[in-house]
């Protein structure tokens, strides 16, 4: 791709569909003054140090396929930040969960020269090769959300916090039920074999270790309405009495729910969790056993195509001190409850 290619023109090139986005306008990297909710959502920040534009520079962009809400909130995020730069051509890979096309997208992305390539792997180990390639080719890569199994993959990895997930989630549950040592406390996990899962799980234990609680009853879904409804159903099945749930996944969230509504069941409270706008809604409501969800930024992708635009133009983070930008940048799990929804809403994605 050319400066001169057309504006949003999707081409198809090596089993890649790419759309090519030459983008306008800029947002800052500066902090934004406090504003009201209703500011926030209008309010541009001004231009100015790595703000204003400079060289064009050509991003690859490659995601798993936006058949989760989270997972499509980021590449939505991804592509408007890009949208927001005039010196930002980039290319967007067609979603996909196929190991071994996210890795040919890659290789065309090599292929093709592009100055920086940020990529959410489907699967972190099986695509450190072709990272590492990229990377031997003087081509930075950010590395989101799954990790390679070589640190050397990447130039920057962004992270959320999932041990962090399980700590908000537990320390909240205590702070509801620390007085009551006999209080029953459930978990609806996500993938059991993922090391996010086990992260989460972790976090979660070890908080309500600190109030004198444990994990009284455990089930795992798949991330998934469905599976989410049937590990539910099992879950409270098997245990006639409960205080509090934590579920992992505000999109397995929607099964859950409704599980626990066939049940007839109301006597817990429910944590969700990655920060959902409909979770978000429930705890407005006032009205729903869902008391508070534990956010997992689904910003990450976004905040890649910021980092890839620095690396590319050879500036740092203007924030900070350092003349490069840090090798990782790891996101805080915030709670959200009915004091701060208002805060979190707006800027939630849809399950």
């Amino acid at each position: 791709m050319t400066a001169s290619t057309m504006r949003r023109r999707f081409t198809v090139a090596a089993g890649i569909s790419v759309a090519a986005l030459t983008l306008a306008a800029c947002t800052g990297n500066t902090p934004e003054e406090v504003a009201t909710d209703s500011d926030m959502q209008s309010a541009a920040p001004a231009a100015g140090g790595n703000d204003e534009e400079g060289e064009t520079v050509t991003i690859g962009f490659s995601a798993p396929a936006a058949d989760h809400g989270w997972m499509g909130a980021m590449t939505t995020q991804a592509v408007d930040e890009a949208a927001e730069y005039g010196d930002v051509e980039l290319l967007v890979a067609e979603g996909t969960n196929d190991v071994n096309l996210q890795i040919s997208q890659m290789e065309t992305f090599i292929n093709d020269g592009v100055d920086a390539i940020v990529v959410v792997p489907f699967d972190g180990a099986a695509l450190t090769g072709v990272a590492l390639e990229a990377m031997e080719a003087g081509i930075p890569v950010i590395n989101v959300d799954r990790e390679f199994s070589d640190p050397n993959a990447a130039r920057v990895t962004i992270l959320g916090d999932n041990y962090g997930m399980g700590v908000s989630a537990g320390e909240f549950i205590c702070e509801q039920l620390g007085d009551q040592p006999d209080a029953v406390v459930a978990e609806i996990a996500g993938i059991d074999n993922l090391p996010l899962t086990q992260d989460r799980s972790q976090g979660f234990a070890d908080a309500l270790s600190e109030c004198g609680l444990d994990v009284d009853n455990r089930v795992a879904a798949d991330f998934t309405v469905q599976g989410g409804e049937s590990a539910t159903a099992n879950l409270l099945q098997a245990a006639p009495e409960i205080h509090a749930i934590w579920n992992h996944d505000d999109d397995q969230g929607v099964g859950v729910l409704s599980a626990i509504d066939n049940a007839g069941r109301d006597e817990f409270i429910l944590v969700g969790g990655a920060g959902s706008a409909n979770m978000m809604r429930e705890i407005e409501s006032g009205e729903s056993v869902v008391q508070a969800t534990v956010v997992y930024p689904a910003t990450q992708a976004a905040d890649g195509i910021r980092i890839a635009r620095l690396l590319a133009q050879g500036n740092a983070m203007s924030d900070l001190v350092e003349v490069e930008v840090p090798r990782t940048i790891q996101l805080f799990a915030p709670v959200v409850t009915a004091d701060n929804v208002e805060q979190y809403l707006p800027h939630a994605f849809e399950s």
